[in-house]
């Protein structure tokens, strides 16, 4: 079921956080943003550890997920495997998500 049309914040956050290691250029793309709005995230991901600045020349920056960032987007891919489940009647445990997890990698 999806709630509505609009990415939440998390969404976007999670879309970000999934490309790894990326510019501007290519996130805002990726991600399907303004150059307002990946400002706005990119800052509030750097001050929450979530992504890196790396610095690979001047003026060439690109911005990399930290294990603190790949951490955040397993619970969201796990919140949201639980949230898109087809089979509602089955109920979904916190261990079942991590057992599923676990088995992807």
């Amino acid at each position: 079921m999806k709630i509505n049309n609009r990415r939440s914040d998390i969404q976007i956050i999670a879309d970000m956080l999934r490309l790894g290691e990326a510019g501007k250029t290519e996130i805002m793309y990726s991600a399907n943003m303004s150059y307002f709005q990946l400002q706005k995230y990119l800052k509030f991901l750097l001050h929450q550890k979530l992504i890196d600045k790396v610095y690979l020349g001047n003026p060439s920056v690109s911005y990399r997920v930290t294990e603190r960032g790949f951490t955040l987007l397993r619970h969201i891919d796990s919140i949201q495997q639980i949230l898109e489940s087809e089979d509602e009647d089955a109920p979904i445990t916190a261990q079942d998500s991590l057992s599923a997890n676990k088995e992807k990698k």
